[in-house]
């Protein structure tokens, strides 16, 4: 701070005009400005007036108190990227079905017809970890409904679907993943299958934030992924699929984006888009262990950021 201030002062003194160092500054202060504006495209209207009353201020002290059971979690204001917790935010881990947000993004950048009937198949059965689902061998449902099910219940089968039902199959589907991911600037995650059964697939808090505002872009990523519970017509049989988060659906969040993940080598794992203390919030949390620790960490986050202290503007 003090080299800033004495650079300051030094161009002031021999008249030099705009410094490398207020050059770097203005620089900056466009790229945030640049991020919020984009992020305000898909902010609700009844939220916008809320983003530019409000001004978070967090105490790092506070942050100390904050106790997660994640062995990896990042807490980031959207608006302007500025990140409010974080612990082992660079720590490379294997996603789990965290994957498959980059599944759907992959999925819709293809622009395929959403009516079109894809069919389960054998190939699509889990070998690797023999997980279940209720979706037999032969069912056909719409590419929509498929997607729906990739992002609500974590259908694993239903991502596989949709990785082969992509223009030069599950390899070149993969390929777009990476690819995908070195486009969003995602430098320590690595794809090898769309549904995230394989610990080969790998990210950090850090890249899966980025990750998770490149798929808030998406209208459908959003709605589908925070849709709480579904029916479907599974071989001419009704059946109910619900959300594998269950914040969705309690009243006291305000979620814009979720989804979930777990493998035996991942933990539990969830990354989220929701609204606190009325600022647009990313959430990462990685390698929890325990039924409900990724829920109680979320919770424990939320209470933290709604309880620390609230600075506006004063005016004049």
């Amino acid at each position: 701070m003090k080299k800033a201030l004495l650079m300051l002062l030094a161009a002031a003194t021999v008249g030099a005009g705009v410094t490398p160092f207020q050059a770097e500054a203005a620089t900056k202060k466009k790229a945030v400005s640049a991020k919020a504006q984009r992020v305000m495209v898909h902010i609700p209207a009844r939220h916008r007036a809320r983003v530019h009353a409000a001004r978070r201020v967090v105490s790092l002290d506070d942050a100390k108190h904050l106790a997660l059971q994640s062995s990896a979690a990042l807490v980031l204001d959207q608006a302007t990227g500025a990140v409010l917790f974080e612990k082992n935010p660079s720590a490379v881990l294997p996603i789990a079905s965290i994957t498959k947000l980059m599944t759907a993004m992959v999925v819709l950048d293809a622009k395929p017809s959403l009516t079109e009937t894809l069919a389960i198949g054998e190939e699509d059965v889990d070998v690797l970890k023999g997980t279940r689902s209720r979706l037999k061998v032969g069912t056909q449902l719409e590419r929509e409904e498929m997607l729906r099910l990739a992002l609500m219940s974590s259908e694993n089968r239903a991502a596989s679907a949709l990785s082969r039902h992509y223009p030069g199959g599950r390899e070149a589907f993969v390929a777009a993943m990476n690819r995908k991911a070195q486009a969003l600037g995602l430098v320590d995650t690595r794809f090898l299958d769309p549904t995230g059964l394989t610990a080969a697939n790998v990210s950090s808090p850090r890249d899966l934030a980025k990750m998770v505002d490149a798929a808030h872009q998406y209208p459908l990523i959003r709605e589908y992924s925070t849709t709480s519970e579904g029916e479907f017509s599974i071989a001419g049989r009704p059946q109910h699929f619900h959300n594998t988060n269950t914040l969705v659906k309690n009243p006291t969040w305000e979620i814009g984006l979720s989804k979930t993940g777990y493998i035996n080598e991942a933990g539990k794992c969830l990354v989220m888009q929701a609204w606190l203390n009325n600022k647009p919030t990313i959430i990462v949390l990685l390698d929890s262990w325990g039924k409900m620790t990724r829920i109680g960490d979320a919770n424990r986050i939320k209470r933290w950021v709604e309880s620390a202290s609230l600075a506006r503007p004063s005016a004049g």
